[in-house]
């Protein structure tokens, strides 16, 4: 069940009056969407070493240390600060684990050198992922390769976009916030973003499902 945004609202004015209780419960109600931020994001070659839910539970501590600095930033939403202590955290990781193996990946790391960029290949795989049939199986791989390649091929901010606005379910001030672009930009790229990933997705049989 949604969290009632008048709670939601209450439980962010007290964390930023230092109310870690009240932390704890918002971030209990983000937690699923900003697993799943983690998971558009980590680096393929990250899976083996650590797993999206250890990003999440060193963004809570993180964010825990820096409950100051969220009530010095009124005007800005619980959900876009966590996420850009996730950047952090997460552009770390990568440091940490991948070291200089971290260049090789430079076109999909960033798009503002703040915060990790969404993967071609985790979008791909999350929007195949619910392919079961063995009929959908059958193009399940040759789907994904077809979705790297489109995707690849936007703009990275419109393949941005497309990630925090579909899949971790920002709305679309969140979006300009977070990217620090005008609320009209993020608009418009969106429905661009969507309308040509929707022509890809029509070409492979039960695809455009997912992106329902």
């Amino acid at each position: 069940m949604a969290l009632d945004p008048e709670q939601a609202q209450r439980w962010e004015t007290q964390a930023r009056d230092g109310d870690r209780a009240a932390l704890a419960k918002l971030y209990s109600e983000h937690r699923d969407r900003l697993r799943r931020w983690v998971e558009l994001r980590l680096d393929p070659r990250m899976w083996g070493r650590m797993s999206p839910s250890d990003v999440v539970q060193e963004v809570y501590m993180a964010a825990e240390q820096r409950l100051e600095h969220f009530r010095d930033l009124p005007d800005m939403s619980f959900s876009v600060w966590v996420r850009l202590i996730a950047g952090q955290r997460l552009i770390d990781a990568h440091r940490r684990h991948l070291g200089a193996e971290a260049r090789d990946a430079g076109r999909e790391v960033s798009i503002d050198n703040a915060s990790p960029a969404t993967s071609s290949a985790n979008l791909a795989a999350m929007i195949t992922g619910d392919l079961t049939s063995p009929s959908q199986a059958a193009v399940k791989h040759e789907a994904q390769e077809m979705l790297v390649h489109a995707i690849e091929a936007m703009p990275a901010l419109d393949r941005e976009i497309l990630s925090l606005r579909h899949f971790d379910e920002l709305s679309n001030d969140e979006v300009a916030q977070l990217l620090d672009i005008p609320k009209s930009t993020a608009s418009k790229r969106y429905v661009r973003a969507l309308a040509r990933l929707r022509a890809i997705l029509e070409q492979i049989p039960g695809m455009l499902d997912n992106l329902s």
